[in-house]
C-alpha cells in the first residue's frame, strides 16, 4: 500500500510539474507571437507612413511670409505629408507672438548659429537643418528654402512633382571663371570636381546624409572659400593689400555642389534648381554691385501675369556648359519651377489677395485673405 500511495504521489507531482511546463511554454510563446504582432504592426505603420518633404527655411528672425506659406500648408494632409524646421538667429523662437501660422510654432532648430552672408556659416546651417530633418525617418525629400520664397503652384502638384522624381534637385554647372576656385583647396578638391549654382537645392535622403556627414569638403570650405572684401568705401576698417586678387568664393553657391561631384553623384541629381531668381547684372550703375543681389519683388510687380511668366519658363541654358536643360516630370514637358524669390511681405500679401487658388498646375495655389493684412504689411513693415 506504501509503495501503492508514493507511486501515486509520483505521478501526481509528474502530472502538476509538465502542467506547469505547458503552462509556461504556452505563456512564452503568447509572449513571442504578441511581441511579432506588435512589431509587425509598428513596422507596417512606418511602411503606410507616406513619405514626407521637410522644408527648411533659412530666416534672418522671423519668417516674414509665413501667411502665404500657411495657405500653402493647410492643404498638407494634416501636416501627414511634410514637416518643417526653420533655422533663426539663435535664442529665436517661434509662437504666437513672433508668427501668424501655427505650422510654424516651435518649428525652430535650437542648435543654430549666427550667419553671415558670403561666409560658411551658410553652409553650416543647412547641415544643421538637415541635420534635424533626418531624425525623422518619414522624411524623403529635403527643400531648402530662402525665408524671402513663395510657392508657385498647390501643395498637391508640388508633392507629386518632388516625389516622383527620384533624384535631386541640385543647380550645378562647370565654374571656368577665374577667381572662385582656390588653388589651396588642392588636392582635397581638385579643380575639375568644382561646381557652381544656387544653394536652393532639393535633396533625397543619401544626399541629405552625405552633406551632414561629410568630413572632408567643408573643412576646406571653411579655411579656403570666402567672399572678397567689400569695396573701401563700404569698410569699417581699411585692409592692406591688393583686394583685386583675393578669390571671391561664395560658400553656398558652391557647396553641395561641389560635394556631390567629389562623391561621384552627378548621375543621381537633375540638374537644376527648383527655385526662380531674377539675377539682374546690369540695373546697378556701380560695377562692384552689379550681380550681387537677386532682383526683390516689391509690391508693384506682384501681379498674376509675373506668376504666370515664371511658370511658363520651360528650360535653363547653362553658358559655361553650352547646355539646355529642358525640364520635366513624370517623364512629361513642365515648369522648371516650383518656387520663386525674393518677395517682400507685401508683394506676397498683395498676390494672396489678388490670385485665386486652383488645384490645378496651370495656376499658383493662393487664395484670398482678409484685405487688413495687406494693409497691416504696407504700414508697419
Amino acid at each position: 500500500m506504501k509503495r501503492k500511495s508514493s507511486r501515486i504521489r509520483c505521478r501526481t507531482k509528474l502530472a502538476v510539474l509538465l502542467s506547469l511546463t505547458f503552462c509556461i511554454g504556452t505563456f512564452i510563446l503568447i509572449q513571442k507571437q504578441s511581441s511579432r504582432i506588435m512589431n509587425l504592426d509598428t513596422s507596417n505603420s512606418h511602411l503606410n507612413q507616406k513619405p514626407k518633404m521637410a522644408f527648411l527655411f533659412i530666416a534672418r528672425n522671423r519668417l516674414p511670409l509665413d501667411l502665404v506659406w500657411d495657405e500653402f500648408f493647410q492643404q498638407g494632409q494634416d501636416e501627414g505629408e511634410f514637416s518643417i524646421y526653420v533655422h533663426s538667429r539663435p535664442g529665436f523662437l517661434f509662437n504666437q507672438a513672433t508668427t501668424k501660422s501655427r505650422y510654424f510654432y516651435g518649428r525652430q532648430v535650437n542648435n543654430s548659429i549666427q550667419v553671415e552672408w558670403g561666409e560658411a556659416s551658410m553652409i553650416l546651417a543647412e547641415r544643421i537643418l538637415l541635420h534635424n530633418a533626418l531624425k525623422d525617418a518619414t522624411n524623403e525629400r529635403f527643400l531648402l528654402l530662402s525665408d524671402s520664397c513663395i510657392p508657385l503652384y498647390n501643395f498637391s502638384y508640388i508633392y507629386q512633382y518632388v516625389m516622383s522624381t527620384p533624384t535631386s534637385f541640385v543647380d550645378s554647372f562647370a565654374d571656368t571663371k577665374d577667381g572662385r576656385y582656390n588653388p589651396k583647396m588642392h588636392p582635397v578638391i581638385p579643380k575639375f570636381n568644382w561646381r557652381k549654382g544656387s544653394q536652393w537645392a532639393v535633396l533625397i535622403k543619401n544626399h541629405a546624409e552625405i552633406v551632414v556627414n561629410d568630413n572632408t569638403v567643408f573643412p576646406e570650405f571653411q579655411k579656403h572659400c570666402r567672399r572678397r572684401s567689400l569695396p573701401e568705401f563700404w569698410r569699417d576698417r581699411p585692409i592692406h593689400g591688393d583686394v583685386s586678387k583675393e578669390h571671391n568664393c561664395i560658400p553656398d553657391e558652391h557647396y553641395v555642389q561641389t560635394l556631390l561631384a567629389q562623391n561621384g553623384l552627378e548621375d543621381e541629381i537633375t540638374k537644376r534648381t527648383l527655385t526662380h531668381t531674377l539675377w539682374d547684372i546690369s540695373s546697378s550703375k556701380d560695377r562692384e554691385r552689379r550681380g550681387w543681389h537677386p532682383v526683390t519683388y516689391k509690391l508693384p510687380d506682384a501681379t498674376p501675369k509675373l506668376v504666370k511668366t515664371i511658370q511658363k519658363i520651360d528650360s535653363i541654358h547653362y553658358e559655361t556648359e553650352n547646355r539646355r536643360e529642358w525640364c520635366s516630370s513624370k517623364e512629361k514637358p513642365s515648369s522648371c519651377f516650383l518656387f520663386a524669390r525674393k518677395f517682400t511681405r507685401a508683394a506676397a500679401l498683395k498676390l494672396l489677395h489678388t490670385v485665386s487658388a486652383c488645384t490645378c498646375a496651370e495656376t499658383p495655389q493662393f487664395r484670398f485673405l482678409y484685405f487688413a493684412e495687406l494693409i497691416f504689411a504696407l504700414i508697419f513693415l
